[in-house]
């Protein structure tokens, strides 16, 4: 299964993620997920495709 997020380096030590659907910086509860540091970045993109793999997850099963 393909990853939604992706990480973009906008400036040296500033990344954005990147929603890979919609080609657009991701939200997380109404936030914009640019400017990151590179450690928190990572981090937080891991988070968003280990939910977004276990959430469709979830509706393949319900088919």
């Amino acid at each position: 299964m393909a990853n939604r997020y992706t990480l973009r380096m906008e400036l040296p030590q500033s990344w954005t993620i990147v929603d890979v659907f919609t080609g657009q910086p991701a939200v997380v509860r109404q936030k914009v997920m640019v400017g990151m540091s590179p450690r928190e970045a990572e981090d937080m993109v891991a988070q968003m495709n280990m939910r977004d793999v276990r959430r469709r997850e979830r509706a393949e099963r319900k088919d």
